[in-house]
């Protein structure tokens, strides 16, 4: 016979198990939606004359992630969704670099506050907890569109910081064309998401070529000249195992990552 106590941690168990059932589900959800982006990314769409890469720059969520520009972001968990956006501390009228210290060399630049005034806001607050020291720029594409993506603490595509940020700034790069994209030129830092409005997180990525996209993606920053210089050294080495969208050869590890007022 089962006793009263028995039975309860029969049910706790059971319980935990729904609990890793349900969340195995999301992973493997989050794994194939990856799939189909990597695969996306070979089909070049050619329309009114321009060419670019029908990708998805994610950032986090269900950990799930993107679709339409380039980057994988995975919806947060139930948990995660319920992290409050940093409170707006910054000066709005400022300009704030961000440094990255990474293996290869340091990528700086500049971020308007003025027009990304909440993604500017969310990046010194992560940076000032380290959130980004110890990363890695996990994804490079070199065909269809030029970018290196970074800012995920997770490594593969699917980490974020537990709490969204909305679009900002989506009109700087002018009126999308009859192929639904604007360029982004080399030098751009801006926003990954999942593909949907208001999903950005902390994944981010480096053009480092002019890449043609839909203006779907918080454009926030302009890479100095040294920095640019960096993230194309990267680009030249290729992707790993000869890919054309994957981790970079040469592997980018953020070792500090600062934001400063200027």
């Amino acid at each position: 016979m089962v006793s009263s106590d028995q039975r309860r941690r029969q049910l706790a168990r059971e319980k935990y198990q729904r609990q890793q059932q349900r969340r195995q589900e999301a992973q493997h959800k989050a794994r194939r939606r990856n799939t189909v982006i990597a695969a996306a990314l070979a089909v070049v769409l050619a329309a009114g004359g321009a060419v670019y890469a029908s990708v998805a720059l994610t950032d986090d969520k269900d950990k799930g992630a993107d679709n339409a520009a380039p980057s994988n972001t995975p919806e947060p968990t139930e948990t995660e969704s319920k992290a409050p956006e940093p409170k707006l501390s910054i000066d709005q009228k400022a300009t704030y670099t961000m440094a990255l210290k990474t293996n290869l060399g340091e990528i700086s630049f500049a971020m308007d506050a003025a027009k990304t005034p909440r993604t500017v806001n969310s990046f010194k607050h992560l940076a000032d907890k380290k959130y980004f020291d110890g990363t890695k720029c996990h994804r490079l594409t070199t065909e269809g569109i030029f970018v290196l993506q970074c800012g995920d603490p997770k490594g593969d595509g699917t980490g974020g910081p537990g709490y969204t940020i909305p679009d900002e700034n989506l009109g700087a790069l002018g009126k999308a064309g009859s192929d639904g994209a604007v360029t982004y030129p080399a030098g751009t830092v801006a926003m990954a998401n999942t593909g949907q409005p208001g999903t950005g997180g902390s994944q981010f990525f480096l053009v480092y070529k002019d890449t043609k996209l839909p203006p779907s993606y918080t454009p926030f920053g302009t890479i100095d000249a040294v920095g640019l210089a960096v993230v194309k050294d990267v680009a030249e080495g290729g992707v790993e195992g000869g890919a054309k969208d994957g981790a970079p050869k040469k592997a980018v590890t953020v070792q500090k990552a600062t934001v400063v007022k200027k």
